[in-house]
């Protein structure tokens, strides 16, 4: 049921853990591995480590900004590493990140050596500006992805960033190069929240935002990219829940990378939504998860193939929150109103925005056509 194939590699569930500070040596990777990761993406591994800054982890309870850029271990250390965490078996996926293709493709070859199940090349950093404009361009993505693909036998994805703009044109290009998949998105550019007492940002620098908001845009350009190219592709970005993992899967990703749930409730994170995954598949008696891979993709239409269809709110039968009123201030075109203490639609005022159905905590309000 929960079985997947993805770029060759035989997984036991398609929910991974992604790159990042809990899969930074080979014990976090086991401890990911024994909570039931289909696969586990190490920490970006680089030529050169830095020291870590301090503080830089933030949290505002929905999003993290996160300034911890790769691996600060060398990357011979790398070769114990990766014995420790593939002794208990599982599929370990090294993520790399460089300047130019060569030195990409000397850590990717180094990686393969050492056990390494696939490749996955970063090609993008919130921090690093040089490394922010390299993915926005589908030439240099290109030659990055083309390096790696000769000087290896493994399954290469690319890890794309939304900070580009165009995320067809990139993607195009992995798959021009020989990648065997992509994954997106990255963290995005940000600064968390600024202190208006002090005058001071979270944290002293840009940094990588993820979390629960960013999914919008990770689902958006999974969707983009299932649209443009025919390989598979790993959804990453704000997945909480297996409802989460499914929005990622129906957009076409046949597999999914979750970080900031792990980073804040542990690998249990990872444990629960597989568990809950799985029951949900149960009870709907699908036999297959591949089975509703890209179920919502087709439901997805350009803006032109809209039909302007005459479609306005409609109050139904279900009791107000008390003392809410929360769909009349919001209504921008003055349809709704209370009237002996039972909310009214004018059908000649409401234009089916489709607003008040989406911010009423009792769904009184519904679309009718």
């Amino acid at each position: 049921m929960m079985k997947t194939e993805f770029l060759g590699l035989r997984m036991e569930n398609p929910i991974m853990a992604a790159a990042g500070p809990w899969s930074r040596d080979g014990e976090s990777i086991r401890r990911l591995i024994k909570a039931g990761a289909g696969a586990v993406v190490t920490e970006s591994v680089v030529s050169d480590t830095l020291l870590d800054v301090r503080p830089r982890i933030a949290y505002d309870g929905m999003g993290a900004q996160n300034i911890r850029l790769y691996s600060d271990i060398q990357i011979e250390g790398w070769e114990r590493e990766m014995e420790i965490a593939k002794s208990g078996g599982g599929v370990v996926i090294a993520s790399i990140s460089a300047h130019t293709p060569s030195e990409l493709a000397y850590l990717a070859t180094k990686m393969e050596k050492f056990g390494a199940d696939a490749i996955e090349i970063s090609v993008s950093n919130p921090m690093w500006e040089s490394l922010e404009v390299m993915a926005s361009h589908p030439e240099t993505v290109f030659e990055m992805t083309k390096e790696v693909v000769s000087n290896v036998k493994l399954p290469v994805i690319v890890k794309l960033s939304q900070n580009t703009t165009n995320i067809s044109a990139v993607a195009k290009a992995a798959k021009n190069a020989g990648a065997s998949g992509v994954s997106a998105i990255n963290t995005i550019r940000c600064i968390l929240s600024v202190d208006i007492e002090t005058g001071k940002p979270s944290l002293a620098t840009y940094g990588g935002y993820s979390g629960g908001p960013i999914r919008p845009l990770g689902l958006a350009s999974v969707a983009t990219i299932a649209q443009t190219v025919d390989i598979p592709i790993c959804g990453i970005g704000g997945i909480t829940d297996y409802r989460n993992a499914l929005e990622y899967i129906m957009l076409g990703a046949s597999a999914v990378q979750v970080g900031t749930a792990v980073m804040i409730n542990g690998p249990e994170a990872l444990t629960k939504i597989i568990t809950d995954l799985n029951q949900w598949l149960e009870e709907k008696k699908i036999g297959n998860i591949s089975r509703i891979k890209g179920k919502a993709l087709r439901n997805l239409k350009s803006f032109d193939e809209i039909k302007i269809e005459p479609a306005t709110s409609t109050a139904i039968s279900v009791p107000c929150t008390a003392d809410c009123g929360i769909c009349i201030h919001a209504c921008m075109y003055h349809a709704i109103s209370k009237k002996d203490d039972q909310i009214c639609v004018d059908q000649e005022l409401c234009t089916g925005c489709g607003l008040c159905t989406c911010i009423c905590p009792a769904k009184k309000l519904k679309l009718d056509w």
